[in-house]
């Protein structure tokens, strides 16, 4: 029987567009953690980090993580911060299964260097240099994940049918 089906990994990795293939293919509803607290908070996720903080931020992304988290059958993305809670991990672990979409440094880059979205995490002045210092603190935490889906190129198709193969 299908749980939550949760994808985590680094920001620009490519989970909301897997995400919406895996639930076309599944025919399952797609979530995006980031979208949910957007429509709850009213404002975008960089005006909450620059009205109210980070703390703010996670207290939020917690309770809505934890609403979305109910072992119901859904494709659900995480940003790419949520699964370094300790309580979202165990929440996962109770209702869900979690997929990393490990994609290398370069594509996220390229694809950060082109998003319109800006990320409040990030350092646009030395991109590089911040996306590896956020990795290189997230990839054991990261790899706690059910299962670890490397991905070499953009190619959704090929990296949902990963995905199916491990359900």
């Amino acid at each position: 029987m299908l749980k939550t089906i949760v994808l985590i990994g680094m920001m620009g990795s490519g989970k909301t567009s897997v995400g919406k293939e895996l639930a076309k293919n599944l025919n399952l509803n797609f979530i995006d953690s980031d979208q949910e607290i957007e429509k709850k908070c009213k404002i975008s996720i960089p005006s909450i980090f620059e009205k109210k903080g980070e703390d703010y931020f996670r207290k939020i992304e917690e309770k809505i993580c934890f609403k979305l988290i109910d072992g119901k059958p859904k494709i659900l993305s995480l940003g790419g911060g949520a699964f370094i809670n300790f309580k979202i991990r165990k929440e996962i672990k109770k209702n869900g299964v979690s997929f990393w979409i490990s994609t290398n440094l370069e594509n996220i880059y390229d694809r950060l260097l082109q998003s319109k979205n800006k990320r409040p995490m990030l350092d646009y002045n030395n991109l590089k240099k911040s996306i590896k210092d956020i990795y290189d603190s997230r990839k054991e935490i990261y790899k706690k994940a059910d299962y670890t889906i490397r991905t070499k190129s953009d190619n959704k198709k090929n990296i949902v049918k990963k995905i199916i193969e491990n359900l």
